[in-house]
């Protein structure tokens, strides 16, 4: 031992004597043999476990640390390792993950037994493995024991020193077989379990991703991997997995839900988003009512088209808001910017109606509610004809708060006339309001000329009742020679 390490058990020995003074001699714990104790205590330099009421033993911090260098087990905890060394002078008893170096073909044949990794260094390439110098002689690794994953470039290897279990011990020792993907598989074990024990939903927990697929982002907890679905990776329900994470970046996600599955493994259901604010709980500041917004075009569908007004927050421009014959897609395409107006606005069902902003609108400004009412003289233009009416849009409008029903008989045309013929598509008329209401305006083109013929009426009727009273030219002028 070097003095470094001298001093540090001479160290530990002190603090085994504090926490059991005066005991009689413990019964001595041999090299190799496995380990599970509770962690006592967690300092610097050591962890230490109780091996029993009277004594502990300890391990090197470094064989308990993960991938960002913090110690991945707490007090309280079960630790499962073996003896490494047994300090004959101070009863000190030294665990560890792995044996060290092996120093002789005893040592081999102890951790074959004991399935402890050994320590190994990489010194050359032969044709199906790499060779491994353990306890002075060459060890034998085969390509397919090397990694976890298929192995392209064994020469890159050479000069590590590395992991392994012993597979095979023949000739007293000048044929020994090594494994160092049986090493990284136990690791990888045990990582998974501590992990798993300690994990719960609800917790927040950080990783590197590790892959990236159109169903999600996977994210490395320290030795078991978690999904955040697509769904979970924010707000913003049209964005990819790859458009929000890259491989390699540390994310800090919440724990949604732990599951087994069929075949004994542990699904783990990871939520980016649910560490941010979600937008809709500021909607009435992001989206008010009647205000006009600039927005984007996500998607078409057959029923609308969806816009992107604010960051996670879509809303709704309805295909009824369009044209009376235009569909969404052959007017808007993904990613295209348009001006909408805020119709209505529902946090709680996550919904936003939209309609289009009147011609000269500004971002910001206010639009007021239609005030077309009942008895209004309006001017349309014919859009669409129907087997029971034709629709209409009021000039200067867009969209279904503009737009009524004209029916058959409030046409003014002859029975049984061609309408699409008399009335075609775009044809101006003048036409009066009947009912106001979201979808269900209608309008009148017979109401307006029976209105004029009946002013026209009234005005006769009138005339000829003045006419009356006044007498005849005779009378008038008699009276005037009167005077």
């Amino acid at each position: 031992m070097s003095g470094d390490t001298s001093d540090k058990v001479e160290g530990f020995a002190a603090l085994f004597e504090q926490s059991a003074k005066s005991t009689p001699k413990q019964q001595r714990v041999a090299v190799g043999a496995r380990i599970e104790a509770k962690i006592a205590r967690i300092s610097k330099d050591a962890i230490f476990v109780d091996l029993d009421a009277k004594r502990q033993a300890w391990i090197d911090p470094i064989e308990l640390q993960g991938p960002d260098g913090a110690v991945t087990v707490q007090v309280g905890e079960t630790l499962v390792a073996h003896v490494v060394e047994v300090d004959g002078r101070s009863g000190t008893v030294k665990l560890g993950r792995s044996l060290g170096k092996a120093t002789d073909v005893s040592s081999l044949l102890l951790a074959r037994e004991q399935g402890i990794a050994i320590e190994g260094k990489v010194v050359g390439v032969n044709k199906g493995g790499i060779e491994v110098e353990v306890a002075g002689i060459k060890a034998f690794c085969p390509t397919s024991q090397v990694d976890l994953r298929p192995v392209t470039d064994a020469a890159s290897f050479i000069g590590q020193t590395l992991k392994f279990r012993v597979t095979e011990v023949r000739e007293g020792g000048r044929s020994v077989v090594l494994s160092r993907r049986q090493a990284l598989e136990a690791d990888a074990r045990e990582a998974s379990e501590r992990v798993l024990r300690n994990l719960a939903p609800g917790q927040t927990v950080r990783g590197p991703v590790t892959g990236i697929r159109e169903f999600g982002a996977f994210v490395d907890l320290g030795g078991v991997e978690g999904l955040v679905p697509a769904s979970e990776l924010s707000h913003e329900s049209h964005l990819r997995p790859a458009d929000v994470v890259k491989l390699g970046d540390v994310v800090e996600v919440q724990v949604k839900d732990i599951k087994p599955t069929d075949k004994g493994q542990t699904r783990i259901t990871l939520s980016l988003k649910a560490l941010s604010a979600d937008p809709w709980g500021a909607l009435s500041t992001l989206a008010p009512v009647g205000r006009v917004l600039a927005g984007t075009v996500t998607r078409t569908t057959d029923f609308g088209a969806f816009v992107r007004i604010a960051a996670g927050v879509e809303g709704l421009l309805h295909v009824s808001e369009l044209g009376a014959r235009e569909k969404a897609a052959s007017r808007f395409s993904g990613g295209e910017p348009v001006l909408v107006v805020v119709k209505s606005a529902d946090a709680k069902a996550r919904k936003v109606s939209l309609a289009l902003a009147p011609e000269g609108s500004a971002v910001g400004g206010a639009v007021a509610a239609s005030r077309v009412v009942p008895g209004a003289i309006v001017k349309a233009v014919i859009e669409k004809h129907e087997a029971f009416g034709a629709f209409a849009q009021i000039e200067g409008t867009q969209g279904r708060a503009g737009r009524g029903l004209i029916p058959i008989a409030e046409l003014g045309l002859p029975r049984n006339a061609d309408v699409r013929k008399l009335l075609p598509e775009g044809t101006a008329v003048t036409a009066k309001v009947l009912e106001v209401g979201e979808g269900r305006m209608r309008f009148s083109v017979r109401a307006v000329r029976e209105d004029e013929e009946r002013a026209n009426y009234e005005g006769y009727q009138r005339g000829t009742a003045t006419a009356g009273k006044m007498g005849t030219l005779g009378d008038l002028f008699a009276k005037k020679l009167k005077k």
